[in-house]
């Protein structure tokens, strides 16, 4: 895909958050700093608040406390503006919906037809602007799914379905790309290819931000590793955070929380 140039800024800043469902707290007083152009894994037990963080990131939810911005403004608009793509997990995918692998990495392209000539915006997909349907291609390609455009969604392996959604995703050409276990449930052939892909996204300068299980990757591919278990446990080089200390208190840290002895008034 299309170059960017390396930010200065960095790409996420979280200031103090906290996040609760119904009462039970998600996220408490996360702060935190993401390099630009760089390849952050954020690593966690399940119901760590990874998934609850990025939908805070995206600006579809908003932090009772705390502060975001991503590139230096709000989530919400930024996510409006392109400048993010989301590759969320399978399981959020309606994969019975009736449409073709070309027609839904297009999807990604959606933000931008806003910026097209009205007529083009009121066609038919297929007759939007060919400049869409290159991108789309070249996202394609990029995933080696070109030879599947014609079929439907539905009808494609676990590992082919993570394809599309990252073709997706590349199709936004968004300087920031949030991925939400990308490798959760693929081939080993197409774990090689999404992360050789993101290793080229992250070379050309953008900004990766992904929920992973997978270690071994992290430690191969990660710029920086995010520890979370509602709070940050630690944040640094693969090298010094996926080591068995500090995955222990990753996976400690919300067992002590839900278990902290009460303390009786005097």
């Amino acid at each position: 895909m299309s170059e960017v140039v390396h930010q200065s800024l960095p790409a996420v800043e979280v200031r103090h958050v906290y996040a609760a469902y119904d009462g039970q707290a998600v996220l408490e007083d996360v702060h935190i700093d993401l390099p630009a152009g760089e390849w952050t894994a954020i690593i966690g037990p399940n119901g760590a608040g990874k998934s609850t963080l990025f939908r805070i990131l995206l600006g579809v939810m908003k932090a009772q406390r705390g502060q975001v911005q991503v590139l230096g403004q709000e989530p919400s608009a930024q996510r409006r503006a392109g400048v993010m793509a989301y590759m969320a997990q399978q399981e959020a995918v309606e994969w019975d919906f009736p449409i073709s692998v070309r027609d839904t990495v297009l999807t990604g392209r959606y933000g931008h037809m806003r910026g097209d000539a009205f007529w083009r915006r009121i066609v038919p997909p297929r007759w939007c602007d060919p400049r869409h349907w290159a991108v789309v291609r070249q996202a394609l390609k990029a995933v080696d799914m070109q030879d599947y455009a014609d079929r439907p969604i539905g009808a494609l392996s676990g590992g082919q379905k993570k394809r599309v959604l990252l073709a997706r995703a590349l199709a936004q050409e968004a300087r920031v790309l949030l991925l939400d276990e990308p490798l959760a449930g693929v081939d080993t052939a197409s774990e090689r290819l999404i992360m050789k892909v993101l290793d080229g996204e992250r070379r050309s300068g953008r900004t990766v931000i992904m929920v992973t299980h997978d270690m071994d990757s992290a430690r191969r591919y990660a710029d920086k590793v995010l520890l979370l278990n509602r709070q940050v446990v630690g944040m640094g080089a693969p090298e010094r955070m996926l080591v068995d200390e500090m995955l222990a208190r990753t996976a400690a840290a919300g067992w002590v929380r839900d278990h902290e002895p009460l303390v009786e008034a005097s």
